[in-house]
């Protein structure tokens, strides 16, 4: 195997095909701080939507979380929620949503607290406008989540367990998102796929929904084929995603096992990796010749997808 340093940001490696689509994770791989796109890599975003390569947000986040934190870069679609759905920013679709049905929410619960005593959980609801959680889960929120702008309606168990969901999310007092992932491991349960993102939290939604299935999906839409996705990633819930895509870029901040799936290793969040990697991706296409795609991906008017527009709650 290619060791990590012959992976890194210098050159990128062969591909057989022109990249024509570049899927990129937030927190800890665009956004800087969580918070900000910097100049540099809007200056990259754009050129590459310039050149006919859109880059799309693939997030463990809500859609509507979206918009603030990557203006003034362009663009437009977004896979949220691991890829759980995917929306159209500039016209406010929704393309496709995959919930996780009442009776796996049940099953899940029930099994967590008991093994986990003092769980506490989170329901995504109406789009990823807004959340349902249990009394006490907000009290176990950190800082940062707490200056978030999304609604939380606190509600019984029972009534935040009473219907489908974009992504159940387990909490505890003492337990990281990865103990619960271990703890929920040995479970025996099916029907559901869990996985963690370096936030404090397990994350849980429809079984075979990832990243990789969400951006698959939205690919199908635009006329993209795998091999001609680039994608960007530093944690646990980009794995299949990285695995999937033609090139699977890692961070230079990745956890060890999202860089074992990458093909290549950029530099950090901080340092700009995911502009540093569009930047040698549009270098590399003009040395092979011409522009890096010759057909922009867009929605195809006769597309099968989702119409209900998501909920105007912030």
């Amino acid at each position: 195997m290619t060791s990590t340093a012959d992976r890194t940001h210098l050159r990128l490696p062969d591909l057989d095909r022109p990249i024509r689509l570049v899927a990129s994770d937030l927190d800890g791989t665009l956004l800087v701080d969580h918070r900000t796109v910097s100049a540099r890599s809007v200056a990259a975003i754009d050129a590459a939507g310039a050149a006919g390569v859109p880059v799309v947000v693939a997030t463990g986040r809500q859609v509507p979380q979206v918009p603030p934190l990557i203006r003034p870069a362009a663009i437009r679609y977004v896979v949220g929620s691991n890829g759980s759905i995917a929306g159209d920013l500039h016209t406010g679709e929704v393309l496709f949503e995959d919930l996780l049905p009442v009776a796996t929410l049940l099953e899940l619960a029930d099994f967590l607290t008991s093994a986990a005593p003092g769980v506490g959980f989170s329901a995504v609801r109406d789009h990823g406008a807004g959340h349902a959680a249990e009394p006490g889960y907000l009290d176990l929120l950190t800082p940062r989540e707490r200056d978030g702008e999304w609604t939380v309606d606190v509600a019984p168990l029972p009534d935040v367990l009473g219907e489908p969901t974009l992504k159940l999310t387990a909490r505890h007092p003492r337990l990281s998102a990865d103990d619960l992932l271990a703890v929920l491991a040995g479970s025996g349960l099916t029907g559901f796929h869990a996985t963690t993102s370096g936030a404090p939290f397990l994350e849980i939604g429809n079984a075979g929904v990832t990243k990789a299935s969400g951006v698959a999906r939205l690919c199908d839409l635009l006329g993209v084929d795998r091999t001609e996705v680039a994608a960007f990633g530093d944690a646990k819930n980009d794995i299949e995603l990285l695995t999937w895509a033609g090139l699977g870029v890692a961070m230079g901040n990745a956890v060890p096992e999202a860089l074992a799936a990458a093909d290549w290793q950029t530099a950090s969040s901080d340092d700009d990796g995911v502009a540093r990697g569009i930047e040698l991706i549009l270098r590399a296409a003009l040395t092979r010749g011409g522009r890096p795609s010759s057909r922009h991906p867009g929605l195809d008017p006769g597309s099968q997808r989702t119409t209900t527009p998501p909920s105007s709650r912030a």
